[in-house]
């Protein structure tokens, strides 16, 4: 019998990630942590937008964290998706 050492990342009660690789586990959590940073902030700026939309927009910028500080920097919007090759990010995905 093997012996297999599993991670869990839950987000708000709901396994969102299952693997054995620690650091991809520890690179997700803190994608999730800042997301709720991003959506809490969102929210305290007093923009109205539905919970789920905020959470997946939150959820976005996360997940492509490197690209939003390229726009930040003054990078052009479609060199950045070009280089990121336009990528479709789903809330859904792992």
């Amino acid at each position: 019998m093997a012996v297999i050492t599993q991670y869990v990342v839950q987000h708000k009660g709901v396994d969102k990630l299952v693997t054995t690789d620690k650091k991809e586990a520890d690179k997700y959590d803190k994608m999730l942590t800042i997301a709720d940073n991003l959506a809490q902030y969102i929210s305290a700026k007093g923009i109205e937008i539905d919970e789920a939309l905020c959470e997946e927009l939150s959820i976005v910028l996360s997940k492509n964290k490197d690209g939003v500080a390229k726009l930040f920097r003054g990078v052009d919007a479609d060199e950045v998706l070009q280089s990121e090759s336009a990528d479709v990010v789903s809330i859904n995905e792992a």
